[in-house]
Order: structure tokens, then C-alpha cells, then sequence
């Protein structure tokens, strides 16, 4: 059985550096020699993107895990 937690956590440790790169690099957000650099308000939007896909497993993991344990007697998973 999967484990939600390290798709969760990692996809919304990955959204908040894809989003910092990305305004970084458009020069929103300053303060780094990243600033105003093309590359990095390319690189930004593509590591925000993978972000979004993990928190999507995450929640498709969840879910599926969700509905396989309904209808059974205190929820518990299926054994073995």
C-alpha cells in the first residue's frame, strides 16, 4: 500500500520553489541573482508543474485508498 504523505509533502515543497523561482526570474520577486533571469522563469513553471502532479497522486492515492476501505467493518484495510 502506497503512502500518501511523501507525494503530499514533496509536491507542495516543489510548488512553493517552482512559484519562488518563477517570480524570481520574472524580476517580481528580488533579491537574488536568480532575479531577472530567463532560465529561471522557465525552469520555475516546470518544477511548479511536477509539484501539482504529485499532490495529484497524493489525492488519487488517498481516494482509492478511501474506497476500498468503505463497507468494511471499522474501515480497516484488507488483509493479506
Amino acid at each position: 500500500m502506497k503512502r500518501v504523505w511523501p507525494f503530499a509533502v514533496s509536491g507542495v515543497i516543489l510548488v512553493a520553489i517552482g512559484l519562488v523561482w518563477t517570480l524570481q526570474g520574472l524580476n517580481v520577486l528580488g533579491g537574488s541573482a536568480m532575479s531577472g533571469s530567463t532560465l529561471w522563469a522557465v525552469i520555475g513553471p516546470i518544477v511548479l508543474v511536477v509539484g501539482l502532479v504529485l499532490i495529484g497522486i497524493a489525492i488519487a492515492i488517498a481516494v482509492r485508498r478511501r474506497r476500498e476501505t468503505r463497507g468494511r467493518p471499522g474501515g480497516a484495510p484488507p488483509t493479506p
